[in-house]
């Protein structure tokens, strides 16, 4: 990394240290409520990753009271530090483009004056008269012989106006990994052939590389957060819609860790795609971090979200039988208003989630030279 990128990740994360040491909450306290690991947003604030999407921090600062001015301040400063942690590669042998010179107005040439038709010409006009009164006349036995054309153009149906938004904004982040360090990908690839796991904040671009599909597990992060800072929206209902069943995939399974753990599990809605008919339920989380751990109830729907007042919903979709495509479909509800919004992943396709029953599972190991190896006794039960 360069000077001039170390100096953008730098300015970005002391922008978040001042932060929270303003509000003065512990990492554990903003991750429970962020849905994020204490030692993922730790990493935020020291600088040594960079989130992959800007929703997350722009929820950690209206938690620790800031305004828009410095909201709008911290988007410019992860926009740099995003920036600078993605290469550009170097185009060799391509010439640069030679600025093209203003060319000079060309007048338009003047009209040709129109020849009055000659009279040998005549007959060809009479005969194209002639064929577009036939048309003429053959559209007026149309409309006589088939009822129900409207023959009045007043009377034809106006257009249907396209429906609304609805009444709040959402995203939604399906390249989330347990406790910020653990997942498992099916890819097609050899392991000579397989880059090594990349920083949770990268996992997005490496399994899109990779064509990888999320093996026996898929976490999805949605934020949700409504237009006006006023009037409420009720979050009513979450369903799982699967799209289509599979055998699962004959991939190799390859481990993003050996092995990691953390202190908080959040509360969360947990999916079993196996079921003939999934539904989202609402389990408790687990607060780990003090003497005596502490359970942290789960809070069922209807949600109600305001613009100052977000929420994010985590959903943990599991499978061993099947290679599932499928989407979330949350229902809400506003100022006599209500509807259904479809979530998928980032190019709004199904989410894609496989069972890893009886396939290799390969972990990378870092300390044996850097390759990845076969994890003894591992993804034989689902």
């Amino acid at each position: 990394m360069g000077k001039s990128k170390h100096v953008a990740v730098e300015e970005f994360s002391a922008r978040l240290r001042a932060l929270k040491a303003r509000d003065g909450r512990s990492y554990e306290s903003l991750g429970r409520r962020l849905n994020v690991s204490a030692s993922t947003l730790h990493r935020y604030c020291s600088g040594e990753a960079v989130p992959e999407g800007f929703a997350v921090i722009d929820r950690m600062a209206r938690l620790c009271g800031a305004d828009e001015d410095e909201r709008r301040t911290l988007e410019d400063l992860w926009t740099r530090a995003d920036r600078s942690r993605r290469p550009i590669p170097e185009q060799e042998g391509v010439p640069e483009q030679e600025a093209v010179p203003e060319q000079e107005a060309v007048p338009e040439p003047e009209p040709v004056p129109v020849r009055a038709h000659r009279p040998r010409t005549r007959r060809r006009l009479l005969a194209a008269a002639a064929v577009a009164a036939a048309a003429v006349g053959l559209a007026l036995v149309l409309v006589h012989i088939r009822p129900g054309l409207p023959t009045d153009p007043e009377a034809a149906p106006a257009p249907t106006a396209p429906a609304p938004p609805p009444p709040f904004t959402w995203t939604a982040d399906s390249q989330v990994w347990e406790n910020g360090c653990g997942h498992t990908y099916l890819v097609d690839r050899a392991p000579d052939r397989t880059a090594p796991p990349p920083p949770p904040s990268d996992a997005a671009k490496w399994a899109g590389a990779h064509r990888a599909v999320h093996g026996e597990e898929t976490l999805v992060r949605i934020s949700v957060q409504g237009r006006s800072p006023s009037a409420a929206v009720l979050l009513q209902a979450l369903h799982v819609r699967v799209v289509d069943r599979a055998a699962p995939l004959p991939w190799t399974a390859y481990r993003m860790d050996n092995g990691c753990g953390g202190a908080v599990t959040p509360r969360h809605f947990a999916v079993d795609l196996d079921r003939p008919r999934p539904a989202a339920r609402s389990v408790d989380g687990y607060d780990a971090s003090g003497e005596e751990g502490r359970t942290i109830p789960a809070v069922s729907f209807p949600y109600k979200v305001t613009a100052a007042d977000p929420e994010v919903l985590l959903v943990t979709a599991r499978t061993a039988a099947c290679d599932c495509r499928w989407y979330l479909e949350l229902v809400w509800s506003a100022e006599g208003r209500s509807g259904t919004v479809r979530i998928g992943d980032a190019d709004g396709r199904p989410f894609r989630t496989s069972g890893i029953v009886g396939r290799p599972v390969l972990a990378y190991d870092t300390p044996g030279g850097g390759r990845w190896i076969t994890v003894e006794n591992s993804g034989q039960s689902g």
